[in-house]
């Protein structure tokens, strides 16, 4: 089926300006063309990905389940884990069609075996729902500690993720024309993003004048900061020329008229990130186009951390940087290559 985010196409708009910023991405110049975008005050943060609702906000079908949202309130700020730990609630709520307060040892021992062997759940999913349990029925409802909790196992496999060559990789991005798609994809593989930290990024977290970039609410809300290549900062700044959105690196470009101008003018004027569902589902057409692995912007990831480039190459402080604990330790035994300075190995294109 022809897909045209991944077919050739011209795209005949002239860089607005020559000259590079000093410091990060944003340049003070402004183009007369385009129209005023909206102000973002800049005690906002940046958001990207799925928006979860507060648990305080639901219609509860139980008075327990909403004394629960409480709990979870005072407990957690993180919006994500309030509605994992509720929705684990929820399911157990509607297995047994009643209120879960009124649960047994021995109906929770059913049900914990019922989503392992027939429903055949994941070890992480299982322990989430054995800690939503812990805290619903230990902490809320003031329930001696069952022996349950102590005898339920869930390890992890032990399996490692789908990782794409070199080669792999970049034909994988050569194979993405546009290159509002392209550019965020090799920013996930240069510095090792997750997709919400790569799309959630304004022009205020490039440092360009020490080829930095800082990473803003991370995993566990974390901020860090990390290397970033200079031929990888340079396609930053010439994405960043054809939009010049003044807060946002990677806006929605919305739906209209593809010519560059007009895209170029509603990017200018957006609101929000570009959405990862259709970054996901372009890397998933061109690695079938392709006929490559398994892959999506996480293994961009993945293929950083466990298969480092051959040196010389930037990447090789990065896999300490990348907050997961496991992988970089594993690396760190295999290999301790000395820090090394020099660009990317992947060549800057002109194509959007």
């Amino acid at each position: 089926m022809f897909n045209p985010h991944l077919s050739p196409r011209r795209l005949l708009a002239a860089v607005h300006s020559t000259s590079s910023p000093s410091v990060g991405v944003e340049a003070n110049a402004k183009s007369n063309t385009q129209p005023t975008p909206p102000r973002l005050p800049r005690h906002v943060p940046i958001r990207s990905g799925k928006e979860y609702t507060d648990p305080l906000h639901y219609d509860h079908a139980w008075p327990s389940m909403a004394q629960f949202a409480r709990v979870l309130a005072l407990r957690y700020d993180s919006l994500r884990t309030r509605h994992s730990y509720y929705r684990q609630l929820r399911l157990l709520s509607a297995h047994f069609a009643g209120d879960p307060a009124v649960l047994t040892e021995e109906q929770l021992r059913d049900y914990l075996l019922h989503v392992k062997t027939v429903r055949l759940w994941q070890p992480k999913s299982i322990r989430q729902a054995v800690a939503a349990a812990r805290l619903f029925f230990c902490e809320q409802l003031g329930q001696p500690r069952w022996r349950l909790f102590d005898q339920v196992k869930a390890k992890d496999h032990d399996t490692l993720p789908p990782v794409l060559t070199r080669d792999q990789v970049k034909a994988l991005l050569r194979h993405i024309r546009l290159r509002r798609y392209r550019t965020p994809l090799k920013l996930i593989y240069c510095c090792g993003l997750r997709l919400s930290e790569c799309l959630k990024l304004t022009v205020r977290d490039v440092i360009g004048s020490e080829c930095k970039l800082r990473i803003r609410a991370g995993k566990g809300n974390k901020d860090r900061t990390i290397p970033l290549p200079a031929a990888m900062l340079k396609d930053l700044r010439d994405y960043w020329r054809f939009h010049r959105q003044p807060l946002l690196l990677f806006p929605n470009a919305g739906r209209g008229d593809n010519t560059p101008q007009a895209l170029a003018a509603r990017m200018h004027t957006a609101t929000s990130t570009m959405l990862h569902n259709s970054l996901q589902r372009l890397l998933v057409l061109a690695r079938k186009e392709l006929d490559l692995p398994d892959a999506t912007p996480h293994t961009l990831r993945h293929r950083l951390i466990q298969s480092p480039p051959p040196a010389p190459s930037p990447f090789r402080c990065a896999p300490g940087l990348l907050l997961r604990r496991s992988l970089s330790r594993g690396y760190r035994r295999r290999s301790a290559p000395p820090r090394s300075t020099c660009t990317s190995p992947i060549r800057a294109s002109s194509r959007r």
